[in-house]
C-alpha cells in the first residue's frame, strides 16, 4: 500500500471552499482505499489530506483523471501553499480493509 499525509494552506477565509473542491469528484479513483480531508485544529486556513492507495502507481494515475484535473484547476487560485508532506506505507486499521 501507499499513503500520503499532506498539509495544504488555503487563501485567508477560503478553507471551506477549498475543502468542498477537494471533496467533490473523488468517489471514483481506481486504487484509492481512503481519501480524507480534515480541518487543521489550530490554523484556520490549513487542512490535512490523508490518502491510502493500493500502490503508488494508482495515486499517480489519479492525477490524470479528468475529475481530479478539474478539481486541481478550480482549487489552484485559492491554494496559498503547502506545509508538511509525508509518504507512508499503511499496514491496516479501522475502515481500511485489505488491499
Amino acid at each position: 500500500m501507499y499513503g500520503l499525509i499532506g498539509q495544504m494552506k488555503a487563501a485567508p477565509g477560503k478553507r471551506d471552499e477549498l475543502i468542498a473542491i477537494l471533496s467533490a469528484g473523488t468517489e471514483a479513483m481506481p486504487g484509492c482505499l481512503s481519501y480524507i480531508v480534515a480541518k487543521d485544529a489550530t490554523d484556520a486556513d490549513a487542512l490535512w489530506i490523508t490518502e491510502v492507495w493500493t500502490d503508488q502507481d494508482s495515486h499517480a494515475g489519479s492525477l490524470k483523471l479528468p475529475s481530479v484535473q478539474a478539481a486541481i484547476a478550480k482549487a489552484r487560485p485559492i491554494i496559498a501553499g503547502f506545509g508538511h508532506r509525508f509518504e507512508t506505507v499503511p499496514v491496516g486499521g479501522v475502515g481500511l480493509g485489505k488491499a
